[in-house]
């Protein structure tokens, strides 16, 4: 299993309407991807203050690489991944991606 982790630092501006409108756009990708078995979302709420500026973020389980890297490519997918680095601070710099392969 691939666990595909990804922390944004939105823009101040951006309304939390808006986050959960771009948010919400990854999470309607589940039926369309298969092998997306699960997806959560939220904002950083650790009491660490380790976070560096990352204030949102989502983690999906993937069946597979092979499932993850049809992810990557879907259209609905660019799209979403469009509206996200358009609402990071710093476009890309804004984000954070990294990925976990899961024994089981």
């Amino acid at each position: 299993m691939i666990r595909h982790c990804v922390f944004i630092r939105f823009k101040a501006d951006v309304s939390a309407t808006e986050r959960a409108s771009i948010l919400g756009d990854i999470a309607a990708l589940q039926p369309l991807v298969p092998g997306y078995l699960s997806v959560e979302i939220g904002p950083n709420v650790s009491p660490e203050g380790l976070g560096k500026g990352y204030n949102s973020g989502f983690i999906i389980d993937f069946k597979d690489a092979a499932a993850r890297d049809a992810y990557l490519v879907h259209p609905a997918h660019e799209k979403a991944g469009g509206r996200i680095v358009a609402a990071a601070e710093g476009g890309v710099d804004g984000l954070f991606v990294y990925d976990f392969d899961i024994a089981g």
